[in-house]
């Protein structure tokens, strides 16, 4: 996939350009040393998770998914299993119970979801991986959600949020997660291109964790 035509805002004069390239560094610099700080903290939990994921059902604990991200650049997500092994193929089986619509694919109550997958994902504990996607440089801790590749044929205002790195929590997160449709998400994510800051990031990721604790909107 090509990269987008052209950047949001454009910066024309050098101090413009130091801003934005000063930016960009300090985001990275949070990006990396907030991985690694929540890789070395939630590691009991992973590793706890795997055995679960392994015991609960036959198959690998990790599952690896092509992504589209930064500039249209594809690259493997990385999650720990909720579903049953295949259960990819099953989807276009189930597109007509799809409650999200546009390029998101979410039911409430889907099939393909094992137990120990269930409990996963309604705190998020299925994205801890995702981590080490921040780390490798595919992803941010805050971004646009990152869709799968087979999805993400863009056009219009919905290109823009290749502008950004996709990240591990965003707008979309704080506001609803799963409940919300994709037309609200898409606004979220262009809103968050639009306006980005590292004030901004650091008030997503405060605001994050009660989110995630209490599950809302999560399945």
């Amino acid at each position: 996939m090509s990269a987008p035509a052209a950047e949001t805002t454009r910066c024309w004069s050098n101090a413009c350009r130091l801003r934005r390239w000063a930016g960009r560094a300090a985001k990275r610099t949070i990006d990396v040393v907030g991985a690694v700080v929540l890789l070395v903290l939630a590691a009991p939990v992973l590793l706890a998770a795997v055995v679960a994921v392994r015991a609960d059902t036959p198959g690998p604990a990790l599952f690896r998914q092509w992504r589209t991200g930064w500039r249209g650049k594809e690259f493997k997500l990385l999650k720990l299993r909720t579903m049953q092994v295949g259960s990819e193929g099953l989807r276009v089986a189930l597109a007509d119970r799809n409650e999200a619509g546009g390029q998101l694919f979410k039911i409430r109550e889907d099939p393909r979801v094992t137990p120990v997958g269930r409990w996963l994902r309604r705190y998020s504990l299925d994205e801890l991986p995702q981590l080490l996607n921040v780390l490798m440089g595919h992803m941010s801790l805050v971004g646009p959600r990152p869709l799968p590749v087979e999805d993400s044929v863009f056009t219009g205002e919905a290109r823009r949020r290749l502008l950004v790195r996709p990240g591990l929590t965003g707008l979309w997160q704080i506001s609803g997660r799963s409940d919300l449709a994709w037309e609200e998400a898409l606004r979220l994510d262009l809103e968050y291109v639009d306006t980005w800051s590292i004030r901004k990031d650091l008030v997503i990721l405060a605001r994050t964790l009660p989110v995630v604790l209490r599950g809302d909107g999560a399945y």
